[in-house]
C-alpha cells in the first residue's frame, strides 16, 4: 500500500508545483525556497537536532512555549522547527529568531525524506497535532529516531478515513513512541485506526498554556487610547473569503445604532489583504490600513490589520472580538488567544476544529456563539449595552483558560527525558 501511495505522490508532483505557483500569484512567498520542499539545501546545517514540526501559524504559536522550555532545560541542544506554510515560517523567524534552525518540511517522498534525515540527523522528532506522513514516519523508525505526536487531535471524519487504509496506517503508527492526545475522544479515535493503548496518553491541549505578556497588553491599550480614541472597537479576527461580507453587512446595520463603532478586520491570510480592502471600498466604507499608518478619523469605518504577528496586541485594543473561520463551514480558529488577552469573545456556528473548547466556554458562560447574521447583530447589541455582561465573559474565559492549563509542562517532562537518553 505504501508503494502505491508513494507512486501517486510522485505522479502528483507537477500538480503540486502548479498549485504552489498558483498560490504564489497572490502570495509570492510560495514561490520562494521551493528547493527546501524537496530537501535540496544549499548550505550545511547543525545535526543531532531536536526537531519540531508545526504546519502553520496556529500550531507554531502553540508550540513556541514548549520549544522555549526545552531550550532552557537543554541550552546546548540544536533545535529545528519545520513548517509547511510561509505564514508559519514567518512566525518562527519572528518569534524564535536565530535560536532555532528553520526550513520547510519536505514533501513525503522517500528521496526527499532521506536527504532531510541525512542533513539534520534528528535525535528526536516531535509532530504537532495530526500530521501523519507515511514515508516520514517509517524513515524515523528505520533510523531509530524517537517520534512523538503531541497535542494530537483527530476528528471522527478523519478517523473513519484512516480506518479504510489499515495496511498503510497501522505500520506507520507503529513507529510512534507516544501519542499525547488532547482528549479521551481523540485517544479512542487513534486506537480505532490502529494505535496501541500503550502508545497513548491523554495530556490536554497545550493551546491553553498561552500567555499574553504585560507588554503586549499595554501596547494594545496604547493603540486603543491613541489610535482608536473615542471609538467602540469590534475586532474580527482570522476571517476567510466570503466571511467579511457577513460582518460588513452586520456592521452597517449596527452602525445606525452605534455611530462610534469601529470595525477592525484581521484577515487570516496575507494574500487577501488587498482584496478585503477593495471589498470594503466597494461598499463605500472608509478604510485605513495598519501598514500605511493612516489615522483613524471620525468618518473611518474599517481599520484593516494588514500585518502578521500582532493579533494578541490587537485583541488587547478591542472592546469585543469575534474569532472568524466560524461563520462558514471552515472549522473555526483558536479563541483562547482572545480570552487570554481579556476581551469578550464571540464566534460562529462552525467550530469543528475546536469543538471541545467551544463546548467548554459555552458551558462556563465564557463566550457567545452566533448562528447567523441576525444572531450576530442581536448578540453584539446586548454585549454593547451590558458592560457587566462583558466583564463576566472576560473573567469566566480567563478562569476557563487557567483551569485547563498544564499540558505543556507534562509534555516537556516526557520530551526532556527522551533528550537525555
Amino acid at each position: 500500500m505504501r508503494y502505491f501511495y508513494t507512486s501517486l505522490f510522485y505522479l502528483a508532483i507537477p500538480f503540486i508545483l502548479l498549485r504552489l505557483f498558483w498560490r504564489s500569484i497572490k502570495a509570492p512567498a510560495y514561490r520562494l525556497r521551493w528547493r527546501e520542499r524537496f530537501a535540496l539545501y544549499n548550505k550545511s546545517y547543525a545535526q543531532d537536532v531536536i526537531w519540531f514540526h508545526a504546519v502553520s501559524v496556529g500550531e507554531s504559536e502553540a508550540l513556541f512555549p514548549l520549544v522555549k522550555q526545552i531550550q532552557k532545560l537543554h541550552p546546548t541542544a540544536n533545535v529545528l522547527i519545520t513548517t509547511t506554510t510561509p505564514t508559519g515560517s514567518s512566525r518562527v523567524k519572528a518569534v524564535m529568531k536565530e535560536s532555532v534552525i528553520h526550513v520547510y518540511l519536505p514533501y513525503d517522498l522517500p528521496d526527499a525524506i532521506g536527504r532531510f534525515m541525512r542533513c539534520f540527523k534528528p535525535k528526536l522528532a516531535i509532530i504537532m497535532e495530526t500530521e501523519i506522513w507515511p514515508n516520514l514516519y517509517l524513515a524515523c523508525g528505520k533510523r531509530a529516531v524517537p517520534l512523538y505526536i503531541i497535542n494530537a487531535r483527530l476528528s471522527e471524519k478523519s478517523s473513519r478515513g484512516y480506518q479504510k487504509i489499515p495496511s498503510l496506517i497501522r505500520p506507520v503508527l507503529a513507529q510512534v513512541s507516544l501519542i499525547a492526545t488532547q482528549t479521551e475522544d481523540d485517544a479512542k479515535r487513534f486506537i480505532s485506526m490502529g494505535a496501541d493503548n500503550a502508545q497513548i496518553k491523554t495530556m490536554g491541549n497545550i493551546k491553553f498554556d498561552i500567555k499574553v505578556s504585560q507588554e503586549t497588553l499595554e501596547q494594545g491599550m496604547q493603540i486603543k487610547n491613541d489610535l482608536f480614541r473615542g471609538r467602540f472597537v469590534w475586532l474580527i479576527a482570522s476571517t476567510h473569503k466570503d466571511e467579511e461580507s457577513i460582518f460588513l453587512a452586520a456592521y452597517q446595520e449596527i452602525k445606525k445604532k452605534i455611530p462610534e463603532l469601529l470595525l477592525v478586520i484581521v484577515p487570516r491570510h496575507p494574500e487577501r489583504f488587498s482584496g478585503v480592502r477593495k471589498l470594503c471600498e466597494q461598499q463605500q466604507l472608509a478604510v485605513v490600513s495598519r501598514t500605511t499608518k493612516e489615522k483613524v478619523r471620525v468618518e473611518t469605518d474599517i481599520y484593516l490589520a494588514d500585518t502578521l504577528g500582532e493579533l494578541k496586541m490587537l485583541y488587547a485594543s478591542a472592546d469585543i472580538a469575534f474569532v472568524g473561520g466560524s461563520m462558514l463551514p471552515i472549522g473555526g480558529h483558536n479563541i483562547l488567544e482572545a480570552a487570554a488577552a481579556g476581551v469578550p469573545v464571540m464566534f460562529g456556528p462552525y467550530m469543528s476544529n475546536f469543538k471541545d473548547i467551544a463546548r467548554g466556554v459555552l458551558a462556563t458562560n465564557a463566550a457567545v456563539q452566533c448562528k447567523d447574521k441576525e444572531t450576530l447583530i442581536d448578540s453584539f447589541l446586548i454585549l454593547y449595552s451590558q458592560p457587566l455582561f462583558r466583564a463576566t465573559l472576560v473573567e469566566n474565559a480567563k478562569a476557563f483558560v487557567i483551569n485547563n492549563q498544564g499540558a505543556t509542562d507534562k509534555i516537556c517532562k516526557i520530551l526532556s527525558l527522551a533528550v537525555i537518553k
